[in-house]
């Protein structure tokens, strides 16, 4: 009699929602297949900028979990994984869960890095991961519905093009909602020169254009050092009285990731070789933004990590 294998899967990314639909019309025998997720819906990032500005709802930008599980005969767990005991074969979650595997599969994404400036762990709203981001532009929502005549002070950090879209569709929401557009300021800063940098340098003009034409202020080459309750210090000097931040900066790793010993690079990634197995430990395998392939580098952006 064949031994039943056990895979788990950490995170209900795209790759993880994709190979669980697949499982369904297709599954491995033998196989006892557990998703452990800490939301029961996973956002789909793709379609976040569009239901930040209110073309689709949360029913049509996220994907019920507990749902696909069921379709493809897995177990769901509703916890946080927190740690990989790899010598045990563990998965050690937040509740003190010990979820045992055979087979390891981690999509659990990137968060900004938030670490490294004085407040923005405290007073930032990450856009990373969603659900976070989500609660916090609900609370944005609802303060400015409550006080449509009332000045609402907004910071966004980050001029990727994460920072870009949500300054551009957060605008186009409250402007709808707050009854004049002076009532809204909205300001993006970003240390590098120009926005995204990573493409073409018609692209940022273009973007910088857009922002004049609509009134959001852009504050380029420049580097934020404190976020407080109140307000946002810059090293130029420049003070920007805010009522939210929303960072948008530089991708990073949970750090239990590489506390756990997998082998990771200096970000705190999983290396994995071309086959998405970890470099350090072969029964585990990793993809998304929380992966990084040596051999072919790629941004830390859902685009990317899908392709």
């Amino acid at each position: 009699m064949d031994l039943v294998k056990r895979l788990v899967f950490i995170g209900g990314g795209h790759s993880h929602a994709i190979a669980l639909r697949l499982w369904g019309q297709s599954p491995l025998k033998n196989v006892q297949l557990t998703l452990i997720s800490d939301v029961t819906h996973t956002p789909y990032s793709g379609m976040l900028p569009g239901h930040i500005a209110g073309f689709y709802d949360f029913a049509e930008t996220h994907i019920d979990l507990p749902s696909l599980a069921r379709y493809s005969q897995a177990q769901f767990c509703l916890a946080k994984a927190n740690f990989i005991d790899t010598e045990k074969c563990q998965v050690i979650c937040n509740n003190s869960l010990q979820i045992p595997f055979d087979y390891l599969s981690i999509d659990i994404g990137s968060i900004p890095a938030v670490d490294n400036v004085i407040g923005a762990k405290e007073y930032a709203i990450p856009a990373k991961p969603v659900p976070i981001f989500r609660e916090g532009w609900q609370e944005i929502l609802k303060k400015a519905v409550s006080n449509p005549n009332n000045p609402l002070n907004i910071v966004i950090v980050g001029g990727g093009a994460g920072g870009v879209e949500l300054a551009l569709n957060m605008q186009s929401r409250l402007a709808k909602i707050l009854n004049s557009s002076s009532n809204l300021n909205l300001s993006l800063i970003h240390r590098g020169k120009k926005l995204l940098p990573a493409h073409n340098n018609w692209v940022g003009q273009r973007l910088e254009n857009i922002f004049k034409q609509r009134g959001i202020r852009l504050y380029l080459s420049t580097d934020v050092t404190a976020v407080q309750a109140d307000r946002i210090i810059c090293s130029s000097g420049l003070i920007l009285p805010m009522d939210y931040t929303v960072w948008v900066t530089t991708a990073s790793a949970p750090s239990w990731i590489k506390a756990s010993g997998l082998l990771t690079d200096e970000k705190g990634f999983i290396l994995v070789n071309n086959y998405l197995q970890s470099l350090s430990h072969p029964h585990i395998f990793a993809v998304g933004d929380i992966a990084t392939i040596p051999d072919y580098p790629r941004p830390k952006a859902g685009v990317f990590a899908v392709r």
